[in-house]
């Protein structure tokens, strides 16, 4: 092992996620939403969740303001309520507030855990970007995050990246720690596999998903196999 760190202490409710033996579910999917919507957005989500497991649904919307983002959200955050998935927002802790949302996601310049937590109480789930540190990890963790995220590990058109981690991390990462961790950054049916064997809880997927040939179900439903 390559480092001798302490676990992180839990949330004792967080935990138990795991069950008897801190024995880690089946990888899940993450959905991330296109940085703009189409028109016809809410029926390609509603089919994406209904082809496969989704764990999670990240609304990330750049260069409107946070009204727009809350209108364009109403509609989809009912999506993901009626169908048990979480709704995430980016960026944002006053947005995910406002909209009452099931988390937010938090790169390094959008504040911390700690304040994450004070603003949105204990239930809410907080998620961090690390990139590449296992040190970011350890201080999101410590700091009361949820889950932590580590990319990108392919090259991907979502977002500029200068940050390309091995999939050791994520075996690393699960070794050490209970609390789960997300893959992220230009993930495809095709080359996930590596980051599932590697010990990944959650694949982040946008372009895959929302571009992908045959629409957003079959795109979700190509997953499949690689997540068993």
């Amino acid at each position: 092992m390559e480092i001798d760190v302490p676990p992180v202490e839990l949330d004792p409710g967080f935990a138990a996620r795991f069950g008897e033996h801190n024995r880690r579910p089946a990888c899940q999917l993450y959905l991330i939403s296109p940085a703009t919507l189409t028109d016809g957005f809410a029926d390609d989500l509603a089919a994406a969740l209904d082809a496969g497991s989704i764990a999670a649904f990240q609304l990330r919307l750049k260069g409107i303001d946070d009204h727009a983002i809350a209108r364009a959200a109403e509609p989809l955050q009912k999506i993901c309520a009626d169908r048990e998935v979480a709704f995430i927002i980016n960026d944002s802790i006053a947005l995910a507030k406002r909209l009452g949302a099931d988390g937010v996601h938090l790169g390094q310049e959008d504040g911390d855990a700690r304040e994450a937590r004070s603003v949105l109480g204990p239930s809410v789930q907080v998620g961090v970007t690390c990139h590449d540190s296992r040190h970011l990890a350890m201080e999101a963790g410590e700091h009361g995050a949820d889950y932590v995220a580590f990319g990108a590990f392919f090259e991907t058109a979502t977002k500029d990246t200068t940050h390309r981690p091995d999939p050791s991390i994520l075996s690393w990462w699960t070794a050490l720690f209970e609390l789960p961790c997300v893959a992220i950054g230009g993930i495809t049916a095709a080359n996930a596999a590596p980051l599932v064997a590697a010990g990944a809880d959650f694949l982040a997927v946008c372009g895959a998903i929302w571009n992908g040939e045959g629409g957003p179900a079959a795109a979700v439903r190509a997953f499949e196999t690689v997540l068993a």
